[in-house]
């Protein structure tokens, strides 16, 4: 059975998710790489990333309990033209992290704003087709002899300017996803073999009280209403 305290810290989590800022990773395909830009997803609100992998599956690295794809949903297209196009739908500018003669500065953009953020894999960074694509494209100054920073560190640095904006906004003072979405990824987190077979057979999750307690029939828990 869950703790309360673990049930109380996954809807604290839950409640400072950010739906309308997501990555797309264009076949990043190192494992450790992809692993640590899930890490700074998580830590700061990303729910959701998606990956563009050709071949298929995307691999990461699982070598530690803290691993962060127990907790964001990766999402694997095979194109990356279908990926950018359900994000333009669900209204959100495209930036890709790309050196350009347009580029600007990261921290001149506003992540306020639904934002996909595209970062291109450890050889040849974002595709110009890719890029093309992009409404704007932002770089990460170097002061130094080095052109550019390793994808998940630079992944890091502009996630961590969004996170910025996004807490002065008071973006993260009151949850973006539903009350109902935030009990449902509770019970999977909290009861996952239970919600396993739930989903299975096609049965709605119950709703959860945020001491993780199970409520009885269809009863709304005061919390969600």
């Amino acid at each position: 059975m869950p703790t309360a305290r673990r049930s109380h810290r996954i809807f604290e989590v839950l409640d400072r998710r950010q739906p309308d800022l997501t990555v797309v990773a264009e076949d990043v395909y190192k494992p450790h790489n992809l692993s640590a830009m899930l890490r700074s997803c998580d830590a700061v609100g990303i729910g959701t990333v998606h990956a563009v992998r050709p071949t298929g599956g995307v691999p990461t690295y699982e070598a530690t309990s803290a691993s962060a794809e127990k907790w964001v949903h990766l999402e694997v297209h095979r194109a990356i033209d279908g990926a950018l196009d359900a994000l333009r739908a669900d209204g959100m500018q495209l930036l890709a992290a790309h050196l350009s003669d347009d580029a600007v500065d990261y921290r001149d953009v506003d992540y306020v704003r639904p934002t996909a953020i595209i970062f291109g894999n450890e050889r040849s960074g974002v595709t110009e087709h890719t890029a093309s694509r992009a409404d704007a494209h932002v770089i990460i100054p170097m002061l130094g002899m080095v052109q550019s920073l390793n994808v998940s560190v630079a992944t890091a640095v502009i996630l961590f300017e969004a996170q910025r904006q996004r807490r002065e906004a008071g973006r993260y003072d009151t949850p973006a996803l539903p009350a109902k979405v935030r009990s449902d990824q509770a019970f999977r987190w909290l009861y996952p073999d239970r919600a396993a077979e739930l989903d299975a057979s096609g049965v709605p999750l119950p709703w959860l009280t945020r001491d993780g307690d199970i409520v009885a029939d269809d009863t709304v828990p005061d919390w969600a209403r």
